[in-house]
């Protein structure tokens, strides 16, 4: 048992070495992007502000909207949102490249919002996926990410066994459940490791746990075989930016002109399909013989259990498909819960709270564990030295 526990240990160190910058990166930026969606939409609030939409005037229709926006923005609108509350701006996406903000009842543009700020998320969202690389470049980071979070899920998981006292007593229980003042540098580093990694346990397996789920396609399939289902097939390769309609700012350059025509009356009904909805958002319609289609969203955005897909019949406005989350397989809706649970969105604010402290909490474990590590370094070395210089000593007075 104790060979097994000394195997651990050293797996365990050896590991955080490997990989330790790598999740301090991901951890720092796990941290900043705690409330990115919160913030987003203040700083957006904030850039709008001067030219705040009228609160209660009649909401233009659909086509006016969106011929507003075209002439403001060049390339193809692809879908438009409206959110809950009095004069609330209209959003009009055009695919993923930007978005523009529109006054509801004037169809005044009000802007794109926060440029600084969707800089700033973009920048850090980089560096957590893939440590800043750009481009072609971006596969390895990816690769890089992956590896260090499957690392992480190991040291967290070895991290608990190893915490485990071999002797409960109250003083060993407090060493290491409970933050002690007045230690020094290994005392308190050992201190705060244990406490931290405690406390921390449980929710860094989850959000570590997604984290690779995200990273990994063998990991998804396993989400799906844990419940008895066959995963997915795999998504083809996405088309050239130039021909995908989901690139940014390809809209829908290769699927044909907007139809607009008669969307209102469809508005309203995929509006009262939801009591409390916060977001609707309705994909611009090509083709007038397909069925048009709602994303309803009564949560934060992140809370895939507060989603549904509703499809109405374009010339009766009949209910043609409607796609709770309830309505999922136990391997999609969990696959769904997994990622946000990575960003602790799926419990809303409570949750995101809570990834962002122990997002915090792995920084000073990282910390905390690099520095452990360095002292036991150091100790080794100096040890070594004057190992060699004792034997060295000893040759001398044998020959002598």
């Amino acid at each position: 048992m104790k060979a097994f526990r000394t195997l651990v240990f050293w797996l365990h160190l050896l590991t955080g070495i490997t990989v330790g910058i790598v999740v301090l990166i991901m951890s720092v930026t796990g941290v900043l992007l705690t409330y990115e969606k919160q913030m987003l939409r203040w700083a957006d609030a904030r850039a709008l502000e001067r030219r705040a939409p009228s609160p209660s005037a009649p909401r233009l229709d659909v086509a006016t909207l969106v011929d507003r926006a075209r002439v403001a923005s060049p390339g193809t609108p692809t879908a438009v949102t409206w959110r809950a509350g009095d004069g609330a701006p209209v959003e009009v996406a055009f695919g993923r490249e930007r978005t523009l903000f529109l006054d509801p009842s004037t169809g005044a543009v009000l802007g794109q919002g926060s440029a600084g700020a969707r800089r700033f998320f973009r920048v850090v969202t980089d560096w957590h996926r893939w440590l800043g690389r750009e481009g072609p470049r971006r596969a390895l980071g990816k690769s890089i990410t992956g590896l260090a979070n499957l690392g992480f899920l190991f040291i967290i998981v070895s991290g608990i066994y190893l915490w485990w006292p071999r002797h409960w007593t109250r003083r060993t229980l407090r060493s290491v459940t409970l933050f002690r003042r007045g230690l020094r540098s290994k005392a308190r580093d050992f201190n705060w490791h244990n406490v931290i990694g405690l406390w921390s346990w449980a929710p860094l397996v989850v959000v570590v746990a997604s984290g690779v789920v995200i990273s990994y396609p063998w990991a998804t399939s396993l989400v799906y075989r844990t419940v008895g289902e066959t995963p997915p097939a795999p998504r083809p390769p996405a088309a050239p930016a130039a021909m995908s309609p989901r690139a940014p700012g390809a809209g829908h350059t290769d699927a044909g002109p907007l139809l607009l025509a008669g969307l209102d009356p469809l508005v309203a009904r995929a509006a009262a399909r939801v009591a409390g909805w916060r977001s609707v958002t309705l994909t611009l319609p090509t083709r007038s013989d397909a069925p048009v289609t709602f994303a309803i969203d009564a949560g934060t955005g992140g809370q895939p259990q507060k989603r549904a897909e509703l499809q109405l019949d374009r010339a009766t406005g009949a209910e043609v498909k409607w796609t709770p989350f309830s309505a999922g397989t136990p391997g999609r809706r969990l696959r769904s819960i997994l990622r946000f649970a990575h960003t602790g969105e799926v419990l809303g604010l409570v949750g995101q709270t809570i990834a962002g402290i122990v997002s915090l909490g792995a920084v000073f474990l990282v910390y905390t564990g690099l520095a452990l590590s360095l002292r036991r370094l150091l100790k080794w070395t100096r040890r070594r030295r004057r190992f060699g210089v004792d034997g060295a000593a000893r040759g001398v007075r044998a020959r002598a």
